[in-house]
């Protein structure tokens, strides 16, 4: 039984991102006593105020999730310099109603991972001004702009020695930083 639940919300719809890739190598290295927990946002409606009137049961759902959630990993591509729109769509799920936002005082952090040399810094600088608004918790250091490509893992999904010794030491950080965070 893990004695943290950390919940990961990946960026990406596509079974076969780099990000997809990149948040099941973080699951499979969690350290003893930690589980992370992909929470899907794919099902998930496209967000409007009129849907607070009797919010959709996926989103209820995933709010749950949410809230059983010790700490929360964002996992996410670059779109267009920013977020991707599914990613915001479901942040937006998870801080409304007004008065039941999902998101606070939980410790987080983020990472991404891009074929491109700057990774995905446009969009995590996007998400750092975002996530503070929400109450969040968010870990500073350290960063996470991972260039990848299908080759940083193997035909299992395990990440290269180099990545994966990237992948321990934010583990290690995140994990200390979320215990000590959590409320």
């Amino acid at each position: 039984m893990a004695d943290l639940l950390i919940g990961c919300l990946v960026g990406s719809l596509a079974q076969g991102s780099l990000n997809r890739l990149l948040a099941e190598a973080l699951a499979s290295r969690a350290p003893e006593g930690v589980k992370i927990a992909e929470i899907p946002i794919g099902d998930l409606p496209l967000f409007n105020r009129d849907l607070e009137v009797d919010y959709p049961q996926v989103a209820l759902t995933f709010k749950e999730a949410l809230v059983a959630s010790d700490a929360l990993l964002f996992v996410t591509p670059e779109h267009n310099r920013s977020i991707p729109a599914v990613l915001k769509n479901a942040i937006d799920f998870a801080s409304h109603p007004q008065g039941t936002n999902a998101l606070a005082h939980k410790p987080a952090a983020i990472l991404g991972a891009s074929p491109g040399p700057i990774g995905t810094a446009a969009a995590q600088a996007h998400l750092r001004s975002i996530l503070p608004t929400l109450d969040m918790v968010l870990m500073g250091q350290p960063e996470m702009y991972l260039q990848v490509t299908p080759t940083s893992f193997d035909d299992t999904g395990a990440p290269e020695d180099e990545l994966a010794a990237r992948l321990d030491q934010f583990l290690e950080k995140f994990v200390a930083f979320a215990r000590r965070h959590h409320a």
